[in-house]
């Protein structure tokens, strides 16, 4: 009788560049937990569309090289935003454990920018231009991409955590749902990934190499990033039928390392980073009184 095939049982949620590819790195190292190679399958969330959503066949295939861990689970930033993902992963497994990472809004909202240039999914460099085009862009308008999905471009909306974490909470209960804040990340790696393994139940003595991950990012070449990403169809097919696919994605791989740069980003317009602290001072404020955490830092820095 063939085994049968174990679901995951912790998802990282998001939100986007609040230190979820550095938490997914951590914990994939640990003995007891079972994570995939594909990170952001984005498997639910009816909601938030993709080009190419896998199918149920392929997503629990996702995990067939689990073993005996004691935890399996996935990252997808995507979860967090989306308004039935809960709902969907509650009814998918109900035993599941959440871990939601946030960030200060307005500096979050600055690397996600930076992230949509990286990636070649956002043509509007000026970052207060691009946050003046959200309501165009919620109309069908300026999207630099069709097949993104155009919740990518909602700026303001993402980073607007109080419902998306209130639907978490009401949906698996505290007590399945872990908050991580960046700052206590980024000041005390250790501890948190200590408090982490610990709700998930795991042995929390593993010595892992807590560096940071997926630093900003820039790219060298913007030609080439739109080629990578975007092949025209007549390579694409060339490519495939003189190479194995493995052969492939070591040479896209190796190409986008080559095209990527790291370093800091500018620091933001001081006045614009004025304004936008005040405006989300409401929502920081919210949100400080949902997880019962002084967050008014927030919105003085």
């Amino acid at each position: 009788m063939d085994a049968v095939m174990r679901k995951p049982d912790f998802f990282i949620v998001g939100a986007p560049k609040c230190g979820t590819t550095g938490m997914y790195a951590y914990l994939k190292g640990h003995p007891e937990i079972f994570l995939p190679s594909c990170k952001e399958p984005h498997f639910f969330g009816a909601d938030i569309p993709h080009p190419r959503r896998l199918t149920p066949e392929e997503y629990i295939s996702l995990f067939a090289e689990a073993r005996d861990e004691k935890r399996l689970g996935e990252a997808s930033i995507s979860y967090l935003f989306s308004q039935v993902a809960a709902t969907e992963i509650r009814e998918f497994n109900p035993s599941s454990r959440i871990i939601i990472m946030l960030r200060n809004p307005v500096e979050m909202l600055y690397s996600w920018h930076s992230q949509l240039l990286f990636l070649g999914i956002e043509n509007v460099s000026d970052f207060e231009r691009a946050l003046n085009l959200e309501e165009k862009r919620k109309q069908g308008l300026c999207r630099p991409d069709p097949d993104v999905a155009p919740q990518a471009y909602y700026y303001r909306e993402v980073v607007r955590y109080t419902p998306q974490v209130r639907r978490y909470l009401d949906t698996f209960g505290r007590e399945r749902v872990h908050i991580i804040i960046f700052d206590d990340l980024r000041s005390d790696r250790v501890r948190v990934f200590r408090e982490t393994l610990r709700f998930l139940a795991v042995t929390d003595d593993f010595q892992a190499e807590l560096k940071v991950v997926n630093p900003n990012k820039v790219v060298r070449s913007g030609n080439l990033q739109t080629f990578l990403r975007q092949p025209p169809p007549f390579v694409q097919a060339l490519a495939r039928a003189l190479m194995p696919r493995r052969v492939r994605e070591v040479l896209y791989d190796r190409a986008r390392r080559l095209n990527t740069s790291y370093k800091p980003r500018p620091p933001m317009d001081p006045e614009l980073k004025k304004r936008l602290r005040a405006e989300f001072a409401p929502d920081v404020e919210e949100l400080g009184a949902l997880l019962g955490r002084d967050l008014s830092q927030w919105s003085k820095r």
